[in-house]
């Protein structure tokens, strides 16, 4: 990270723990397979604080809310004997832990210093000599925040729900700081076993479909080749994170009218969306073909794209991972993206002390050249995008995009 700032770390504060390799922990399969080439993943989280960050209320809260957790604060070693990784309890400094730049708190540009600070940090990895996690304290006022909170951490450390949940754990709603963050609920679906008819077979039919061709994809089933879709190897390349912020009450205008959830608007505006950012880069592929202003809106998207997003469960019990580790990176790369959707708080809270601007997170070192993140907070959603510049090397263009879509679906589902 030679483009970052000089660093400075917080006062030395310890953690002591007896360490056994003996006694370690194996790794879950899933956390094990964050470790099998092309899937070393990181989560990085940024939350945006309204008031200045002030690292030294920060810092003792911080070993009370992460490093009593025993995967913050364990090393992840290989067994000597079976060759598995364990978690292997460890003294932790927090100094190298938490990074503090020193920075202009007025600097002009300071949105791209930030998109430029999160990219860096994607050029590299944190050393297994120490837990597989950062804290980067940014005293920087953006368009959005007047400081920001940025954790990096290692995807085998926990999946992206558990981690936002240990997070809130910590905050506090602004309104009455004795109470947690509440977040939305979910309507109970209702249970296989009680469903008949026509509905039944339905279920259990898309369901088998869905099993045989995520089956086909783990062997030889891919996506077709698209703008979107990253070359192999994409998982080495840095990352650029980009957020869009939109109204949730649009979304839940959308909802009304339409008799769905809100994940079913939120996913019928990432297909409108990539579907308007494709056509107009096949239309630029064939601008040289006389295509004049008046056919801007011509539909240039071929037939018959496959195009679909990724997510997976632990449901393997097998400590054997090399052969699933190389299926779901097959699989991982097969697709297009990687698509994850979070509910967030549903009341604006503070964290460590600090009110909160704004949630995101998002990922790098998945092979793919596109994630899509969203997450909901008080009355917005945002979408953070992470991207490979290579690839997709104008991702405002995709969040315009995203926005438009939005607009033109509730304009069309809630006529004014």
């Amino acid at each position: 990270m030679d483009s970052l700032p000089s660093l400075r770390t917080l006062n030395n504060v310890n953690v002591w723990r007896e360490r056994n390799d003996e006694d370690g922990e194996p790794l879950s399969p899933v956390a094990r397979l964050f470790h099998q080439p092309g899937s070393n993943v990181y989560i990085v989280a940024i939350m945006g604080s309204k008031i200045k960050l002030q690292p030294d209320v920060i810092k003792p809260i911080l070993i009370h809310a992460l490093l009593k957790h025993p995967r913050f604060s364990s090393l992840q070693v290989e067994d000597k004997h079976s060759g598995e990784l364990k978690w292997i309890p460890t003294e932790v400094d927090i100094e190298n832990h938490v990074i503090v730049p020193e920075l202009d708190p007025n600097m002009d540009g300071a949105d791209k210093f930030v998109e430029d600070y999160l990219s860096n940090l994607s050029k590299t990895n944190i050393p297994n000599s120490k837990p597989l996690w950062d804290i980067h304290l940014l005293n920087v006022k953006t368009s959005e925040a007047e400081a920001l909170i940025i954790y990096r951490i290692h995807h085998s450390i926990g999946d992206g729900m558990s981690l936002m949940a240990l997070i809130l754990a910590h905050s506090r709603q602004v309104s009455d700081p004795s109470l947690l963050p509440t977040l939305p609920v979910m309507n109970k679906k209702p249970n296989l076993l009680n469903l008949k008819g026509f509905r039944f077979v339905y279920i259990l039919w898309n369901t088998l479909v869905a099993i045989f061709v995520f089956v086909l994809t783990a062997f030889f089933l891919k996506d077709t080749q698209t703008p979107l879709k990253g070359p192999a190897g994409v998982e080495l390349k840095p990352r650029r994170f980009i957020r869009r912020t939109l109204n949730l009450q649009d979304f839940k205008l959308v909802k009304n009218a339409l008799h769905c959830t809100i994940n079913d608007v939120v996913l019928g505006v990432t297909q409108a969306g990539l579907s308007r950012y494709l056509n107009r880069r096949y239309g630029e592929l064939q601008k040289y073909n006389g295509v004049t202003g008046q056919e801007k809106e011509k539909n240039y998207l071929p037939n018959n794209i496959r195009l679909r997003a990724t997510f997976f469960f632990n449901l393997r019990a097998s400590t054997k991972i090399n052969a699933a580790g190389v299926i779901c990176h097959n699989i991982f790369f097969n697709t297009t993206l990687w698509f994850s959707n979070v509910p967030g708080p549903q009341e604006e809270v503070s964290l460590y002390g600090h009110q909160m601007a704004f949630p995101a997170c998002s990922c790098y070192g998945q092979p793919n050249a596109l994630m899509i993140h969203v997450i909901s907070y008080t009355d917005k959603i945002t979408f953070v995008l992470s991207v490979d510049e290579d690839t997709i090397p104008d991702p405002y263009s995709l969040c315009d995009d995203l926005e438009e879509s939005l607009k033109l679906i509730k304009a069309a589902a809630v006529p004014s």
